[in-house]
């Protein structure tokens, strides 16, 4: 983090420059509005892209697997997020990014990351299934454990142990009902 607080610091300073550098030529109104304009485009790429996004991501997370989502979807939020940015400059990088081989290089940026994270999460939680046990092998530890579960259960030729199979039936409850006393008099 404390790496990437000069570069924060630098692209703040660069974009008031530039606002200020654009505003002497045309009107600092109309770039505050481009600034309304661009931030709500932006929302909209970024609410259309993550609608589609998550579902995949989800899928991808349960399964384990990083590298099946190739979606163009990645790039187009990437870009309507540096659209919600105030800045100039940062507008430019959101329409190249829109760019489509461009667009490839920003989803293999992006998958990279995501794989990284991926991978980190699974040593942690590994660490601590395995009570910070080292020597595994470290990143083939769960796939090892992964392939050895699917091995005893092809050879045990069961299903998950954790499904169970029934049936449902309605019961109906006894009810209890006041009985009536004879209540006629006796002569």
């Amino acid at each position: 983090m404390s790496k990437l607080f000069p570069i924060i610091l630098i692209a703040i300073i660069a974009e008031i420059a530039v606002w200020i550098g654009v505003a002497q030529f045309i009107s600092g109104w109309y770039v505050f509005f481009w600034f309304i304009i661009a931030f709500f485009i932006g929302l909209n790429m970024l609410r259309s892209s993550l609608a589609t996004i998550m579902p995949q991501m989800q899928q991808m997370q349960m399964g384990g697997q990083m590298g099946a989502m190739g979606s163009p979807k990645i790039a187009l939020a990437m870009s309507g997020f540096l659209l919600m940015l105030p800045g100039l400059i940062s507008d430019v990088f959101a329409l190249l990014i829109l760019i489509p081989p461009i667009q490839k290089i920003c989803r293999t940026f992006a998958m990279g990351i995501l794989a990284k994270r991926q991978q980190a999460m699974m040593e942690k939680m590994m660490g601590g299934m395995m009570g910070g046990a080292g020597g595994m092998g470290g990143n083939d530890a769960f796939a090892d454990l992964m392939r050895q579960m699917q091995q005893m259960q092809n050879q045990t030729g069961q299903q998950d142990s954790s499904i169970i199979d029934g049936e449902a039936h309605e019961v109906a409850p006894e009810r209890k009902q006041i009985g009536m006393k004879d209540v006629t008099p006796k002569k």
